[in-house]
């Protein structure tokens, strides 16, 4: 039995933790970590003058327990908070076809993103291209999902060498301006041969995190979609990781 604690008495086994840990919260600590941490009004007012993603946000932080939560810093062209490095957009990388490159810029991010207090990073973008006024053109690797899923997968496994990453938008998120309202019709083939393969070949590359899209898909919302978050992505997939929305404030 000992064997299984370390030296503070505590179980070694990460799930066994996370079982303890969540034991231990509150109903309303349990509520409040499905939200960012930093309040609607107080966090506007600080992106609009000191600008976006300055530090890294935070969301799940329960001190009373130790749990420092989730601390995000989005990307693609590396990370936003501080001093950080600027790369190529994703849209150039992809351009040069190598992933071992690709993963090299991982690696980097992932580096600098630790070191700038962040723990996930939030910029594997890999929804396909399909049209060049997209407002996202810039940020995806191009438009067919096995190119865009090896890429995301090389920057994947390099980011993961230091901190956490999300892959998103999940899924068939390649508008801009409507991508609140719009409902993307698709067949089983189709989304099973285009929209889907190059996520599920980052969801087995490990990546830890998953954001939902905006839009909704064959008449529901993705952040709620029954059949893209628990048929196929844990059910089909085997996903293990957590499903985030796209979020910065507490919205209550």
């Amino acid at each position: 039995m000992f064997g299984d604690m370390n030296p503070a008495g505590e179980p070694n086994d990460v799930d066994a933790r996370a079982e303890q840990l969540c034991s231990e919260l509150t109903l309303d600590e349990k509520i409040g970590i499905l939200s960012g941490d930093t309040e609607f009004w107080p966090g506007l007012i600080e992106m609009t003058s000191e600008g976006y993603n300055v530090r890294p946000y935070v969301a799940g932080s329960v001190p009373r327990l130790g749990i420092e939560g989730i601390r995000f810093t989005d990307g693609p062209r590396g990370v936003t908070v501080g001093n950080s490095t600027c790369f190529p957009v994703a849209m150039a990388r992809g351009a040069t076809f190598d992933p071992d490159l690709e993963e090299r810029v991982g690696d980097a991010i992932g580096r600098e993103a630790r070191a700038q207090g962040a723990n996930l990073f939030a910029g594997v973008c890999v929804n396909l291209l399909r049209h060049p006024a997209w407002g996202r053109a810039q940020e995806t690797y191009g438009e067919d999902p096995d190119h865009v899923g090896e890429m995301g997968a090389a920057l994947t496994r390099g980011v993961q060498r230091h901190v956490m990453a999300c892959v998103k938008h999940f899924a068939l998120n390649s508008i801009e301006n409507a991508r609140f309202r719009v409902d993307v019709q698709t067949s089983d083939d189709v989304l099973d041969e285009v929209y889907l393969p190059h996520f599920e070949r980052i969801v087995r590359e490990g990546v830890a995190s998953v954001m939902s899209a905006y839009n909704s898909v064959n008449g529901e919302w993705c952040g709620q979609n029954e059949e893209l978050l628990t048929a196929i992505l844990r059910g089909r997939w085997g996903f293990q990781g957590f499903v985030m929305s796209d979020f910065i404030f507490r919205t209550s």
